[in-house]
């Protein structure tokens, strides 16, 4: 019978071996993978509500353009995944991308879109969208979404900065909680960002204005706003205000 220590000393051997040829059997795969030759590319836009802000083929037609070395039979070694990601995910609307080749040496492409929540709106200048992550994004030649529009002195100096800043948390919050809803996106259409950075809410049933006040407490006043809508319109109709503000804790101040 063999001693325990010769025993360790064996098993050591036989796992050393082992990882040598996985090693070995590593470098020879990746070695053949670098042999391949381009065969095609494919583009993927994952779509969002069958809506598509990216067209598949104005990417492929863009990388082809930018990269004429995606030719059949070219060595994949001489073809940066990472410059073909990068430039995927320079396009506006793109949020992310994942570029990587197959067995048979097609180059897939898989984007992911940013998606538009809101629209600012200025009558003297372009328009541009807000995403859901706060991102500021251009008009899309592909698409108009439906989504609530933005106006006044306070949303022209979004678009005029560029971003969202973190003063703009509170905001971003006010949006996400209205698209989030289906009740309050089908009733809240448009609203004005004022400078102050108050809110005022324009609604697709009724003339009257809602004066919001900052975005602070916001489950708080749309608890107001439906209570206006249960309690006050059976009784006094849609039209009867002009203005309805819920900026002001515990009180529906309705004129």
């Amino acid at each position: 019978m063999e001693k325990p220590s010769k025993w360790r000393i064996k098993k050591s051997v036989i796992f050393a071996l082992l990882g040598v040829i996985v090693l070995v059997y590593i470098a020879f795969i990746e070695h053949r993978g670098k042999d391949k030759q381009f065969s095609g590319l494919e583009v993927y836009v994952e779509g969002i509500s069958q809506v598509y802000f990216v067209e598949e083929k104005d990417i492929h037609a863009m990388l082809q353009r930018e990269f004429p070395e995606l030719q059949p039979g070219e060595s994949l070694r001489k073809i940066s995944l990472y410059d073909l990601e990068k430039k995927v995910e320079s396009h506006p609307f793109v949020r992310d991308a994942d570029v990587f080749g197959d067995l048979k040496g097609k180059i897939m492409v898989k984007i992911s879109q940013h998606i538009p929540m809101a629209r600012i709106v200025r009558p003297m200048a372009a328009d541009g969208y807000i995403s859901t992550e706060g991102k500021i994004l251009p008009l899309s030649t592909n698409f108009t979404p439906r989504v609530i529009t933005v106006e006044g002195r306070g949303a022209d100096k979004i678009l005029e900065k560029g971003e969202l800043g973190a003063e703009h948390e509170g905001f971003l919050n006010l949006l996400t909680f209205i698209t989030k809803s289906d009740f309050w996106s089908a009733q809240i259409n448009a609203m004005d960002l004022l400078s102050n950075g108050e809110v005022l809410l324009h609604q697709q049933v009724g003339k009257q204005v809602i004066e919001f006040g900052k975005p602070e407490e916001i489950e708080r006043k749309f608890q107001k706003i439906n209570l206006y809508y249960n309690d006050i319109v059976p009784k006094k109709g849609w039209n009867a205000y002009s203005r309805v503000n819920v900026k002001f804790k515990d009180q529906i101040i309705c004129e």
